[in-house]
């Protein structure tokens, strides 16, 4: 059925076939508007879709399926998609002052320095010269390598694989103290 086989046709066409005979020029001009807009504020082509959509069913019982169908659908593309491109031109993230950050709040800080303490602990536990290697590589001056191997007294090029190798000991370590979840469901 063709767009004036619905005008032709005695009553009204039912949306479902004004729809699909409409869709792939409606999905086309959505598609096309969306990627003209790429200077501009983006248009989602889904987004231009469903509202092209809306105003069709929307007129549809009153005044039926347009007479230029194409017209019709091209110029509500374009309408819709200058819309969608002012509002998002005039809006603003919304911020709210008065609310906390949550980065903030004593129940984080209290954990995150928990958990540094723990961490401190462990590394202190450790092998005189994994300790002292990760202590330096935690400092909060953040150092390079370049300055952590003069300080240590060791060459560039072996913090890596001592790194390495002094946090796998501290995944160790931590692994054991940390006890296991237990198995969920049946065993294999």
């Amino acid at each position: 059925m063709t767009l004036p086989d619905l005008h032709a046709a005695p009553s009204l066409p039912a949306p479902a076939t004004v729809v699909r005979t409409l869709y792939p020029l409606v999905s086309a001009e959505a598609g096309a508007e969306a990627a003209a807009s790429a200077t501009g504020a983006a248009v989602d082509p889904a987004d231009l879709e469903q509202t092209v959509w809306l105003r069709l069913l929307e007129r549809l019982p009153e005044q039926g399926p347009p007479a230029d169908a194409a017209r019709w659908v091209r110029d509500t593309v374009r309408g819709e998609a200058r819309r969608a491109r002012r509002t998002a031109r005039h809006e603003r993230p919304y911020r709210d002052e008065t609310a906390p950050d949550p980065a903030g709040c004593p129940e984080r800080a209290f954990a995150g320095a928990d958990e540094r303490r723990v961490l401190r602990a462990a590394v202190d536990r450790l092998p005189a010269r994994c300790a002292r290697l990760l202590r330096a590589m935690l400092a909060p001056s953040d150092p390079t390598y370049r300055e952590i191997a003069g300080e240590l007294g060791m060459s560039q090029g072996s913090l890596g694989p001592i790194r390495s190798r002094c946090l796998g000991c501290l995944r160790r370590m931590l692994a054991a103290e940390v006890v296991a979840p237990e198995l969920r469901g049946k065993e294999r």
